[in-house]
């Protein structure tokens, strides 16, 4: 089972802390920290990051450097769910660029659970760009 909690701060402000003993900011205002929302895209960005990255090295690929970003559309009425996400993910060094879209296709498809999530409300794409060495 995976635990979590916030303990109200002031304002719109909490501090949220899991299982993990880690703790952040959550501010529905975003002024002190993330907004709850913010927060799921960057677990998306995280999740599917650490897949691409595990999917690279377990092909010995020479991967430098990856950025993931999002870029997302909500639902206009509550709940103001995410209806459109593009993934942008930045990659560095000399990789195969089949190696790079089978483990972003396979991030998607099979193991980033935030993505399976997400999916259910919001149409996923991904887009890949390459940085030149």
């Amino acid at each position: 089972m995976t635990e979590a909690r916030t303990t109200w701060i002031e304002k719109q402000r909490f501090n949220g802390i899991a299982g993990s003993g880690h703790s952040i900011v959550v501010d529905g205002d975003k002024a002190g920290g993330n907004s709850p929302m913010e927060l799921v895209l960057i677990g998306l960005c995280g999740c599917t990051g650490y897949d691409v990255v595990s999917i690279l090295q377990k092909k010995r690929e020479p991967l430098a450097s990856l950025e993931v970003r999002a870029e997302a559309e909500r639902a206009t009425e509550p709940p103001s769910v995410y209806t459109e996400i593009q993934l942008i993910y930045r990659v560095g060094g000399k990789v195969s660029r089949k190696a790079v879209e089978d483990a972003v296709r396979l991030s998607k498809e099979k193991y980033c659970s935030v993505s399976a999530m997400l999916a259910k409300t919001a149409k996923i794409t991904a887009v890949i760009e390459y940085i030149e060495d």
